[in-house]
Formats: C-alpha cells, sequence, structure tokens
C-alpha cells in the first residue's frame, strides 16, 4: 500500500525558488545518492532526513538543484532500481512526509528537486508482477510484463538470446502455482528486476498517474532512468551475439534505442507542460551516437540528457575537443542543452579514473596514482564547468574523494558483483557514504557507523577539514560555482571559440571569458588572456605570459 502524505504541495515552484525560465539550460545538479549522503538516526543507511538536514551545505556550495536515486519502497535487490510501489517511501529512508518535507526544504533554500523515475522494470515485489505468477498462466497481470514460453522440447530455453546488463541470460524461468516450470520472463537487469511491457496500455496509464502523483508533490523534475529501453523490437528477435556488453554504445540494439520510446516520451511531456513551474525531465540514455541521443531531446520530448560520451572520455585534449565540438553540434539542430558531467552511481569516481596514463574504461579496480588523479580531476571539473550548457555533479566529488577500489567482497552488494560475466560489478566503490567531520564512528555520516565501510584517512577528505581550508577542493568547487553564476559567458548558450593553444591544451573563448585547460604532464606558456578568475593548481605570470602547470585549467575574464 502507498502511505498518505499531508497536502500536496502547490503545482508551482515555491516563490522563494527563483523563477528564471529554462533555468536548467545552465543549471549546475547535484546527484544525491540517498543511502550514502547522510544518516539521520544513526542505523547506518542514509535517508531523506539526512538529506534535508544537509541542504544548507548544498545550498552553499551553489549548486541549482539536487538529483535523488531512489527512494521507493523496495527490497533493495539494486540500491532502489528495484521498485515495489512507486508511491510509497521505502522505510529505510523515512516516509512521506519525510519527502514532503525535503522537498518544501529545498524549495525555501532556493532549491530545485528531481526525483528518479524507473519506467524500463519493476521489482518482482510488486503488486502487478506478484499477481501475476500467483494467478499462473493466462493471467491478465502477465501481458504488463514479458513472459513468452521457452524453446526446445519442453521449453527449457530462453525465449531468446539476449543477455543481462549484469551478466548471464536476460531471461528467468518462473516456477508455476502447480509447481511445474512454467513460462520465462524478460529482465534486461537483475531477476528480480522483471521488464514492464510498454506495449500494453495499463502500463502507460500507470506511469501518467505516478507522474503527476510527484508533480502534485511538488518535484520539480524527473530523471528517467534507462530511458532508452522501455520499448523492445517486435518479436523480441534475436541479436545473434555473445558478449553482449561489448556491443552496447555501438550498436542499436532490439532492447535498447528503438524508435518507439518517443512516443511514450512525447506523451509525458503533455503532462509535465500541464505543471507551472518549469518541470524537467532529464534521460539516461545510452546511445551509439551523441546524434541519436539528440533524438530524446527534440522541442517535444525530454529537456536534456546525459553526456556519457563525454563521461567515458580520458584526460586528452584531442579527444576532448572532439566530443565537446560533436556534442554542440548534435544539440544544437534540436534546441537543447548540452550537458556535462564527469562522475555518477555506476561509474568509477573521475578522481580515480583520471589517475591512470591510459583510459581504463569507466569501471575500475585500480586505485593508481592519488595525487595525478586529484589534480586532474580538479582540471577536469573546471573544464567542464566552463562549457555551456547544464553540469552534473555527483556527491563527493566536491571533496575530491576516490573510489574505494580495495572494498572487502564480502561487504559488496552490486548485484552485477555476484552475477559475473556482466558489468564489472564494483559499483559499490563510489558509493561509500560521505565524509563529514575529521572524526566519529562514520565521519560525520550518522552515529551508528556506515552500511559500507569507509577507508582510514576519510577524515581528512570531510566538509570539516576542507571548508574554508585554501586551495582545498571543495573550496575551489565552491568559488567555481560563485564565479559560474557571475559571469554570464558561462553556462548558457551553445557554441564556443577555439583558441591556438600548444599541443595537448585546450583554449576557447565564451564572450569576455577565456577557459584553457592543460591536459599534458608538463608546463605549457600560454597568453595572459586578463584577469585570471579561478584555476585548479597555481599558476604565475609575467610579461603578458601566463605558466600553466600540468593537468590544469585557468578560467580568466579579458572584461
Amino acid at each position: 500500500m502507498s502511505q498518505h502524505s499531508a497536502d500536496p504541495a502547490p503545482n508551482t515552484v515555491l516563490a522563494t525558488v527563483a523563477r528564471h525560465r529554462d533555468w536548467w539550460r545552465d543549471a549546475v545538479i547535484y546527484q544525491v545518492y540517498p543511502r550514502s549522503f547522510a544518516d539521520s538516526n544513526g542505523d547506518g543507511m542514509g535517508d531523506l532526513e539526512g538529506v534535508r538536514s544537509r541542504l544548507p551545505y548544498l545550498r552553499d556550495l551553489g549548486v541549482d538543484a539536487v538529483w535523488l536515486s531512489p527512494f521507493y519502497a523496495s527490497p533493495q535487490a539494486d540500491a532502489g532500481y528495484d521498485v515495489a510501489d512507486y508511491r510509497a517511501v521505502d522505510p529505510m529512508f523515512g516516509n512521506l512526509l519525510d519527502a514532503d518535507a525535503l522537498i518544501r526544504g529545498a524549495h525555501e533554500l532556493g532549491l530545485r528537486i528531481i526525483v528518479d523515475l524507473v519506467p524500463n522494470h519493476s521489482s518482482d515485489q510488486h503488486e502487478w508482477f506478484k499477481r501475476a505468477l500467483a494467478e499462473g498462466p493466462g493471467s491478465p497481470l502477465r501481458e504488463r510484463y514479458h513472459f513468452r514460453p521457452g524453446k526446445g522440447d519442453s521449453g527449457e530455453l530462453p525465449p531468446n538470446d539476449w543477455e543481462s546488463i549484469f551478466g548471464g541470460p536476460a531471461w528467468t524461468r518462473v516456477t508455476e502455482p502447480d509447481g511445474t516450470p512454467g513460462a520465462w520472463y524478460l529482465h534486461l537487469f537483475a531477476p528480480e528486476q522483471p521488464d514492464f511491457n510498454w506495449d500494453h496500455p495499463a502500463v502507460s496509464d500507470e506511469f501518467r498517474s505516478i507522474l503527476r502523483f510527484w508533480l502534485d508533490m511538488g518535484v520539480d523534475g524527473f530523471r528517467v532512468d534507462v530511458a532508452h529501453g522501455l520499448v523492445k523490437a517486435e518479436g523480441l528477435p534475436d541479436l545473434g551475439a555473445h558478449d553482449q556488453l561489448k556491443l552496447l554504445g555501438n550498436d542499436v540494439m532490439p532492447f535498447f534505442d528503438q524508435d518507439g520510446v518517443h512516443t511514450i516520451y512525447r506523451q509525458w511531456r503533455t503532462i509535465l507542460d500541464e505543471y507551472a513551474g518549469d518541470h524537467i525531465f532529464v534521460a539516461e540514455a545510452w546511445t551509439p551516437t551523441i546524434e541519436r541521443t539528440a533524438n530524446y531531446v527534440r522541442p517535444d520530448e525530454l529537456h536534456q540528457a546525459f553526456n556519457f560520451q563525454y563521461l567515458g572520455t580520458h584526460w586528452d585534449a584531442r579527444e576532448l575537443r572532439s566530443v565537446i565540438d560533436r556534442t554542440l553540434d548534435a544539440m544544437r539542430p534540436v534546441g537543447a542543452p548540452a550537458t556535462w558531467v564527469l562522475s555518477n552511481h555506476d561509474v568509477t569516481r573521475h578522481a580515480t579514473r583520471f589517475a591512470h596514463d591510459s583510459a581504463l574504461g569507466t569501471q575500475i579496480r585500480l586505485a593508481g596514482d592519488r595525487e595525478q588523479g586529484l589534480r586532474r580531476a580538479r582540471a577536469a571539473t573546471l573544464l567542464m564547468l566552463a562549457l555551456p550548457g547544464s553540469a552534473y555533479l555527483y556527491q563527493g566529488e566536491e571533496l575530491g574523494l576516490p573510489d574505494v577500489v580495495d572494498l572487502p567482497d564480502e561487504v559488496r552488494q552490486d548485484p552485477a558483483y555476484f552475477r559475473g560475466a556482466g558489468q564489472d560489478g564494483f559499483r559499490d566503490g563510489c558509493r561509500v557514504p560521505l565524509p563529514w567531520t575529521r572524526s566519529g564512528p562514520s565521519y560525520g555520516f550518522g552515529a551508528g557507523g556506515s552500511w559500507l565501510p569507509q577507508p582510514e584517512g576519510w577524515g581528512e577528505l570531510s566538509v570539516e577539514a576542507q571548508q574554508g581550508a585554501p586551495g582545498s577542493t571543495l573550496e575551489m568547487y565552491r568559488r567555481a560555482l560563485a564565479v559560474r553564476r557571475e559571469q554570464p559567458g558561462l553556462g548558457a548558450g551553445d557554441a564556443v571559440e577555439w583558441l591556438r593553444a600548444p599541443e595537448g591544451v585546450l583554449a576557447f573563448r565564451r564572450g569576455e571569458f577565456v577557459c584553457v585547460a592543460n591536459t599534458t604532464g608538463e608546463s605549457v606558456t600560454t597568453p595572459a588572456y586578463g584577469r585570471v578568475l579561478i584555476a585548479s593548481d597555481e599558476v604565475t605570470e609575467a610579461n603578458g605570459e601566463t605558466k600553466v602547470p600540468a593537468d590544469t585549467t585557468v578560467w580568466w575574464t579579458t572584461a
């Protein structure tokens, strides 16, 4: 049963939130992973009240909106991305009154709230799926998922050759109520996450209702999980290949990026546009090209789409310039802002990815050169924040947190880790709870420890240790976000003017603003373009020139 809230918030952003139309075009949005952000009741698990209590920190950091990873009722087979009730808060995070207080509290501080929506699949504990199993063959509830007879003499083989993103076949066979082996159901992720059949009108109706429920609660937008996965190719054809994960991002798959998803999003957009207050949709859409990503943000569909091509780019000037140009060129015809992101809850933190001299992918279990990784991460952040469009930050990156690569196997909870042959399964390393103080049982995360162990020395990276400390990563982020608000050449727009620069250096102008990023391991000399606004490392200027250290980004104003 869904919980009940107090009176819903008005269908407008509260008066204290600045009424900046199209705010999302140049917004800085901060991702909160609730179980790892702040624990209010000492049970070792972060919760909504913990998030609410830390909202002033996010306001002072200078972000525009907060995106919350799922907090819905869930068995937590995949950290809440297996939803049992889309209108309820899981008790580990609180209840709907806590969600209401969080939304209202954010608005009072001038912050917007974006919630995760998981429409590709539900939990196997969702009422629809439980009834579908209990009612057996012929149950109308089975039509809301992808149930199919198996192949082979007795149906002992999966219906097709699709593989789960988490490893193994994308099908699980059910045991019918009479105890016999029965049909198979599709799950592109864990078996506990059966995929919805979006051809069924009841699924469409349900999610339109869910959208209205949370809009009436006062949220300002939705991040759409697996936005590319809702529609499957007609007939669920075999792919004809093994190691299918290697093909993701290179080809349009029969279960991903099908054109039919755009009909769904055009329907959703009409709902969102009924509500005053400039609400948004953000797509998590893994597509083969940036150009296909742009299809999701056409004027009558979603507002933003994550730029995973940028996230996966190594710290290399030539590669970065290429993906920046392709992104801006792809988004300009559809009138959508580019988005830029370096870390999230599914990938190794960029302070660890950049600790390696060669590109090793987005999930790494090697620490690398910590000093180099932090230096490059700081420089990469300033480069990202200088680009036109919207930027996403992942909790803790403003502290320069590395991935925790040496978690004991027995504490890991990423379902992909236990499936094998799928994703590497090391996502727990970026989900270790944040350090707020130098000391204490969980460095200020909560009074009762933390659900994943925090490493020794975590306290020296804490908010308390870095707050007010000159040169700290936290203060660099705060300064950069303040400058971004102050400079009209930052954020808005859809183009950069590239300037001549040494090999391995990116330099561009945006009005009266200039950014230079040195991606090499050596210092370089560039013109002194004006007054330095901020730099990720110390720079020296003399005789109209600037010495930019290795792996350093500098912002100037020519005004």
